[in-house]
């Protein structure tokens, strides 16, 4: 019955928002900025609107009236909202421990309040947000040695393409992360983080370890700290692992991104280092909140907490082959997927389109929107059905359409190329709101999509054999999860800047 009555309720709160947002819609400005996105985005050409925010500068904003209680009050809105969709595909209510979940939120709260207001926390985050934008510079010299011209001692501008500028931090970073790890150094650090999360919020020393580990590891990479204990793991411990894969980003991608948002300009960069580490730290206590809802702990729990003493190397220079060679199998998935995905959106967009024309649908598409998109394209799709969502988190009503499609692009395809699209949005300026970047930013942060469950079923699977159909059986669950845990981070951020 509770169910039943939770279900018809967020349904008919989507209709509403849904409504308020098309009535907004009918009311905005029409003009808007051309943008010749990757795979011909549905934005239609015009002016910049003379309101459009200044991207130089997109980050440091200082929103003049702050959060006030309508912000708090719409922000609150999306937190339960968020929080009633992960209770209601919960297993198990009644188990439901609130104070592990309170917890976990206020923790979200106060990273938050500390970045956005309070000077020691964001210098701290900004020092370590410098040393993402300083390897960023180091991984320059290697790629202009091999890609410098002879004659010009520079690299040429028809190299200055996706593959030359954005590949090899793939590659450098992933090198970077094996040696720390064999020097130890991340294996302290996730440690520290893993004890205060065991002693706060009763979880078993292994989830901790994971989940903290997943912060800088990608979501195969840090079970392997853990693997002596996969195989004993319960359920809702199982879950956890898998979602806090999802729900945070590794180091060698988060570098990847501050270049796709902040481009060549050192204060953007540094302000994306900052905000994309934040969201990524933010999306651990967010992902033990919705894990511990979905599949909560019922069980006798094991706080031990012992790094697997598995080398990744003989010695230093070993780990540093085997962190290149990683890295460039990695560069090489990450290419191949962009030129498969966005091959095939553009077919997609080719059918639907031509379908859109034939039907007279098109120009229907373009005078309900105002112009945002004129064809029946998948980001048109994608924009409007995730738009209700967008509304209850606080996304500015003239924006939920774009940060919808972003997060279906997420979803469907990868961040990768949510990522992209936000920065070829963002170029553009037709963001209504400054705000929104930032919340997509946040929005976007973790390898939350259909492609992660085979990842996990297949890497942790591996690692644990016995745990395969467990693992199989909560893939869509830790992807729903994973999606609410990167929302939760966006809409308290949203919530904060005002």
């Amino acid at each position: 019955m509770i169910k039943s009555l939770a279900f018809y309720a967020l349904l008919i709160t989507a209709v509403l928002t849904f409504s308020t947002g098309e009535q907004v819609f009918a009311q905005a400005d029409t003009s808007q900025t051309t943008i010749d996105t990757l795979v011909e985005s549905t934005v239609s050409s015009s002016e910049p609107d003379e309101t459009s925010q200044n991207t130089s500068n997109i980050l440091d904003m200082q929103r003049g009236e702050g959060f006030s209680l309508a912000t708090i009050l719409r922000g609150l809105l999306g937190m339960l909202s968020l929080i009633a969709i992960a209770f209601i595909f919960s297993n198990n209510r009644r188990a439901i421990d609130w104070k592990v979940i309170i917890t976990g939120l206020v923790i979200q709260l106060l990273l938050a309040v500390g970045v956005l207001y309070v000077p020691w926390i964001q210098y701290f985050f900004e020092a370590v947000g410098k040393l993402f934008v300083l390897v960023l510079d180091f991984t320059k010299a290697g790629t202009e040695f091999l890609f410098s011209s002879f004659a010009s001692n520079s690299i040429e501008s028809a190299m200055q393409n996706f593959a030359v500028q954005i590949l090899p931090t793939i590659i450098f970073f992933s090198a970077l992360t094996s040696l720390l790890f064999y020097l130890g150094i991340i294996q302290k650090v996730v440690k520290a983080m893993a004890w205060a999360m065991t002693r706060l919020m009763k979880l078993s020393g292994a989830e901790s370890l994971s989940v903290a580990g997943n912060i800088f590891l990608g979501q195969t990479e840090s079970p392997l700290m853990i693997k002596a204990y996969l195989p004993k793991m319960n359920k809702s411990e199982i879950l956890l692992v898998m979602m806090g894969g999802m729900a945070t980003l590794a180091g060698g991608v988060l570098a990847v991104y501050i270049s796709f948002l902040g481009g060549e300009d050192p204060v953007q960069r540094l302000l994306f280092a900052k905000h994309l580490l934040t969201a990524s730290v933010m999306a651990a206590p967010g992902a033990i909140v919705i894990s511990k809802i979905l599949v909560p702990q019922t069980e006798a729990i094991d706080k031990t907490m012992e790094i697997s003493k598995d080398q990744i190397g003989s010695n230093v220079l070993d780990a540093i082959s085997n962190g290149t060679t990683e890295g460039l199998k990695l560069a090489a998935n990450v290419a191949a997927m962009l030129l498969v995905f966005i091959a095939f959106i553009a077919m997609f967009n080719y059918i639907s389109i031509w379908i859109g024309d034939l039907i007279g649908l098109n120009d229907s598409i373009a005078a309900i929107t105002d112009g945002r998109y004129n064809e029946l394209s998948l980001q048109f799709m994608l924009g409007y059905i995730f738009s209700p969502i967008m509304w209850l988190i606080g996304v500015n009503a003239q924006d939920i359409t774009y940060l919808g499609r972003l997060l279906g692009e997420k979803i469907i395809m990868t961040e990768f190329i949510g990522y992209v699209s936000l920065s070829e949005l963002k170029t553009a300026q037709v963001f209504a709101d400054p705000k929104s970047v930032i919340m997509a930013t946040y929005m976007l942060c973790g390898f939350a999509n259909f492609a992660s469950i085979g990842i996990q079923i297949g890497g942790i699977g591996s690692l644990a054999p016995n745990q395969r159909i467990t693992l199989s059986k909560y893939g869509l669950k830790a992807l729903l999860g994973g999606t609410l845990a990167s929302l939760m981070s966006a809409t308290i951020v949203g919530m904060l800047l005002g």
